[in-house]
């Protein structure tokens, strides 16, 4: 029983990791997150 509370409260703390990378660098204009060179990207403009 609190394995499975241990094992979700990870679960959403991974979803919630991985949410706010996303949402940080969308709101610095990067389209593509997991390239190396989004900042640099010609589709930034776009």
């Amino acid at each position: 029983m609190i394995w499975d509370i241990i094992l979700i409260l990870i679960i959403l703390a991974l979803i919630a990791g991985a949410a706010y990378k996303i949402i940080k660098e969308k709101k610095k204009g990067n389209k593509c997150i997991g390239c190396p060179y989004s900042s640099n990207c010609s589709k930034k403009n776009e």
